[in-house]
C-alpha cells in the first residue's frame, strides 16, 4: 500500500553518484527509531528534509525498509528539521552551535529573518558583521539556487549539483538547461549523459532528436576514452550508440556526419578500418608526432662529445662502475637528441640517468626534470639531487587563459628535458609537454613500458617505442643490491609470466603472498593485516604508511567498500565530520583527488590528509605533500577516501607498504601488467592477499589488443 513519509536525514548509509540510488536513515515523526528509506535522489546530505512516496517492504537481508518510488529533498518545516538543515553546512557561517542559537531565537521564522531582516542576526552573540555578511551572501546564493532546484530536482538533480549549475550559469541556469540539457555533461562536473538525458526527455526532447543523438555519440566516445582509447572502430561505436540511444542506424549516421562536419569528431582509417576520434585526441596525436619529429632532428645542444672519455670521467667522478649495457646507454644518450630508457625495478635506470646528467651538466647544459605526479617528481628529485617538478608545474598553469604559460610561443628554457614515469602520461598531457620543449633541446624519456598505461587516453610510451624510429634503451639486468629484494625479484617473475615465490613460513622478508579462500576471507585478512599485524610487526603507520591497492572501485573488495571498512577501523572518532555525495569526511582521513584542479594546483591521483574541518564556514582543509588546500563543502565530489585506491591511481607513486587484494571477483581486470604495477608500488613491504586462481589468472594474462590509438603510425610517418 502506497504512503508518504516526511522526515530529516540522520545518516546517508549509501549513495551512488552514478545512479542516484540511496539508502538513508531518516527521523520520521511518529516513529520511535530512525527509518531506513531507499530510493533515487541525485544528492542528499544529513540534516536535509526529504519527502518519500512509496511502500514498506521486508528485505530478506536488511529487514523492514521503506522503498520510495519518488524521493525528493524539501525545505524543512519543523524546528528539528530547520536546526539540522542549518547545522549541515549548507549555509556558510552556520554550524551546529549557531544553528541552535538561531532556532532558539527565531523558531520557525528563522528562514524569513535571514532573508528579509538579516540585521536582526546581530542581536545574537557571535553574529558580527563578518558572519552576518557570510550568512546573507550564502543565503542569497541558496535563494537563487532554490528556484533552480525546484526545476532540477523534479528531473533528478539534487542540492550540491544545483549549486554547481548556478555557479556556472548564474541566473540563466534554467534557460540554458531548458534549451540544451546536454550541455550539462560538458560544463558541470559530476553530471553525465544519463542525468542530462533524463532531464531532456522530461523536457520533451524527442528520442530521435539529432541534439540527443549527437550528445549520445559524444558520450559513447567519452566512455571508450575512459577505458584509454583515443579512437573507436566504426562498428563498435555504432553498436554502443544503438544500445544507449535506441535509435536506428540512419539517425546515427546523420548524427555522426553532423559531428564530423562541425569538427567535434574526426574520421580516420586505422589498419583499413574506419575509426572515429574525438577531435581533441586526433589533434593531440598529430601534435605529438610532429613535435617528436622536430625534436629528433638536428644536432644535440652539447655538440659532439667523446663517448669513451665521458664514460671514464663519470665513473671516476662518481665511483660508479657502469655495466656494459649502461655504458652503451650513456654513449647513445650523449649522441642523440631523443632517447627512451625503459626497464623494470632494480635494473639501474636511476644510476644511468645520474651518469647522463653528470656528463651533460659538465657541459653547462640547463636541465629541466619533471614527472606526472607530485610523488613521482619528489622521488626523481631525491634520486638525482636536482629540482624536479610535476609536468603541470613545469609548464606553469595560467588560470586566466585556462592553459599553460609554456607552449610553442613560450617554450621551457632548457637544453635537456627529462621526463620520468612516462608510462603514466596520457596523450593530452604529452601534447602540452612537447609543445613547450624547444626545437633545439634534447628530450630524455624514462619509464617502465610494462606497467599499466596512463589513466587518461593513449598508450604514449608504448606507442613511441613501437614506432621503431626513436632510439630506445631497454635495461634488463637486475643489479646485486636490488636482487636482495623479493619485491623486485617477484616483480620481474610476474612480468615474465611466472608465479611469484613466497618466503618460507617464519622468514622475515619484504614480499608475502597470503592465500585466501574467497572474497570474505580476503576482506577479513586484509583488515587484520592493515590494522594490526603489519603495524605491530613492521612498525608501519596504518594510515600514513600502508596503502591498499585494489583492481576496481566496486564490489566487496573495491575501493568504496574497503574505504568504508578501513575508515571505521582507523578513524571512527565522533569528532567533526561532513557527509557529501555519500561519503563522510573527517579530520584524520586519507583522501585522494579525483580530477585535475588547476586553480588549487592539485591533480588526479594526489593523496593527502584532512587536517581541519570548519562546519560554520563550510570549509575542509587537506594537506598534500606539505601544501594546504581548502575545499568548500560543495566541492567534495572532487575527493574520495584513499585508505584504498585503485592500482591505476597508484601509478608513479611509491609507498612504504602495499597490500593488494586479488579475487576472481576481479576476473575482467586480472592482467599481468596490473599485478606488476601494484607490486612495484611497494618500497619496503608488499603483501598480496589472494585466491590462488586469481594470482595465476593475472600472471598468465598478458593483455592483448591494448588501446586503440594511431600514434605509432603517425610518428613513423612524420619521422620518415
Amino acid at each position: 500500500m502506497s504512503e508518504t513519509l516526511s522526515g530529516v536525514v540522520e545518516r546517508v548509509t549509501f549513495h551512488s553518484d552514478e545512479s542516484g540510488f540511496s539508502v538513508l536513515r531518516v527521523r520520521v515523526p511518529g516513529y520511535a527509531e530512525a527509518v531506513t528509506i531507499t530510493g533515487l535522489v541525485a544528492a542528499v546530505t544529513p540534516g536535509e528534509s526529504i519527502e518519500a512516496d512509496g511502500e514498506w517492504i521486508n528485505d530478506r537481508r536488511y529487514g523492514m525498509q521503506f522503498k520510495a518510488g519518488d524521493l525528493s529533498v524539501v525545505t524543512p518545516a519543523t524546528i528539528d528539521g530547520i536546526e539540522r538543515y542549518l547545522a549541515s553546512g549548507m549555509v556558510r557561517g552556520i554550524g551546529p552551535f549557531f544553528a541552535r542559537q538561531l532556532v532558539n531565537a527565531f523558531g520557525t521564522e528563522v528562514f524569513s529573518v535571514i532573508e528579509n531582516e538579516p540585521g536582526r542576526l546581530r542581536e545574537l552573540q557571535g553574529f558580527g558583521e563578518k558572519r552576518v555578511k557570510m550568512v546573507t551572501e550564502s543565503w542569497d546564493e541558496q535563494k537563487a539556487v532554490r528556484d533552480i532546484m525546484v526545476f532540477l530536482q523534479s528531473h533528478g538533480v539534487g542540492t550540491a549539483r544545483a549549486v554547481r549549475i548556478y555557479k556556472t550559469y548564474g541566473d540563466r541556469a534554467i534557460q540554458l538547461v531548458t534549451s540544451n540539457p546536454y550541455r550539462l555533461v560538458l560544463d558541470i562536473q559530476g553530471i553525465g549523459f544519463r542525468i542530462a538525458d533524463t532531464i531532456a526527455l522530461k523536457l520533451g526532447i524527442a528520442q530521435d532528436s539529432l541534439l540527443r543523438v549527437q550528445a549520445g555519440v559524444r558520450h559513447v566516445l567519452q566512455d571508450f576514452a575512459a577505458d584509454g582509447h583515443c579512437a573507436v572502430r566504426e562498428p563498435d561505436l555504432l553498436k554502443a550508440s544503438r544500445e544507449l540511444l535506441d535509435v536506428d542506424e540512419e539517425t546515427l549516421g546523420k548524427a555522426l556526419k553532423e559531428e564530423v562536419i562541425h569538427g567535434a569528431i574526426v574520421q580516420e582509417e586505422i589498419e583499413g578500418v574506419p575509426c572515429y576520434f574525438q577531435a581533441s585526441f586526433f589533434r593531440a596525436e598529430s601534435s605529438v608526432a610532429l613535435r617528436l619529429a622536430a625534436i629528433i632532428s638536428g644536432p644535440t645542444p652539447w655538440g659532439e662529445l667523446d663517448a669513451e672519455e665521458s664514460v671514464a670521467w663519470v665513473e671516476r667522478r662518481t665511483g660508479m662502475q657502469l655495466s656494459a649495457s649502461q655504458v652503451e646507454a650513456v654513449k647513445l644518450a650523449i649522441s642523440t637528441k631523443l632517447l627512451v630508457i625503459t626497464g623494470g625495478p632494480g635494473v639501474g635506470k636511476t644510476t644511468l640517468l645520474n651518469a647522463i646528467l653528470q656528463i651533460l651538466r659538465k657541459e653547462d647544459i640547463k636541465v629541466a626534470l619533471c614527472a606526472p605526479t607530485g610523488r613521482a617528481a619528489k622521488r626523481l628529485s631525491e634520486s638525482t639531487g636536482l629540482e624536479a617538478k610535476t609536468i603541470h608545474r613545469l609548464l606553469e598553469f595560467d588560470p586566466k587563459s585556462f592553459d599553460f604559460r609554456h607552449n610553442r610561443q613560450n617554450p621551457i628554457k632548457a637544453g635537456l628535458v627529462v621526463v620520468d614515469e612516462a608510462s603514466m602520461i596520457d596523450i593530452s598531457l604529452m601534447q602540452k609537454l612537447l609543445l613547450a620543449v624547444p626545437d633545439d633541446a634534447a628530450l630524455l624519456i624514462v619509464g617502465d613500458v610494462d606497467q599499466l598505461p596512463s589513466v587518461g587516453p593513449g598508450a604514449v610510451l608504448g606507442d613511441i617505442i613501437a614506432s621503431g624510429v626513436v632510439s630506445v634503451i631497454t635495461l634488463t639486468e637486475i643489479f646485486r643490491q636490488a636482487a636482495a629484494s623479493e619485491i623486485i625479484l617477484n616483480a620481474h617473475r610476474i612480468n615474465r609470466g611466472e608465479m611469484p615465490l613466497n618466503a618460507e613460513a617464519g622468514t622475515e622478508t619484504d614480499f608475502y603472498l597470503v592465500r585466501a579462500s574467497g572474497p570474505e576471507d580476503i576482506h577479513a585478512k586484509l583488515m587484520q593485516v592493515v590494522t594490526e599485524r603489519i603495524p605491530k610487526r613492521f612498525g608501519f603507520d596504518p594510515v600514513k604508511d600502508i596503502q591498499v591497492l585494489t583492481p576496481m572501485n566496486r564490489g566487496g573488495l573495491g575501493t568504496q567498500a574497503l574505504n568504508n571498512s578501513l575508515q571505521q577501523a582507523l578513524n571512527s572518532t565522533e569528532g567533526p565530520g561532513v557527509t557529501r555525495y555519500g561519503t563522510r569526511f573527517a579530520v584524520g582521513d586519507k583522501v585522494i583527488q579525483l580530477s585535475n584542479n588547476y586553480d588549487k594546483e592539485v591533480f588526479n591521483g594526489d593523496i593527502g590528509m584532512i587536517t581541519d574541518l570548519d562546519e560554520e564556514q563550510g570549509i575542509l582543509e587537506v594537506e598534500f605533500a606539505s601544501v594546504m588546500v581548502s575545499y568548500d563543502f560543495a566541492e567534495l565530489d572532487e575527493l574520495s577516501l584513499a585508505y584504498a585506491t585503485t592500482i591505476h591511481k597508484s601509478q608513479g607513486s611509491e609507498y612504504p607498504a602495499v597490500v593488494i587484494p586479488l579475487s576472481m571477483q576481479h576476473y575482467m581486470l586480472l592482467q599481468r601488467n596490473l599485478l606488476y604495477t601494484a607490486v612495484t608500488r611497494g618500497r619496503d613491504l608488499v603483501m598480496v592477499i589472494a585466491e590462488s586462481r586469481a594470482v595465476g589468472t593475472a600472471v598468465n594474462n598478458k593483455a592483448a589488443g591494448g588501446r586503440l590509438t594511431n600514434l605509432a603510425e603517425r610518428i613513423r610517418r612524420e619521422c620518415s
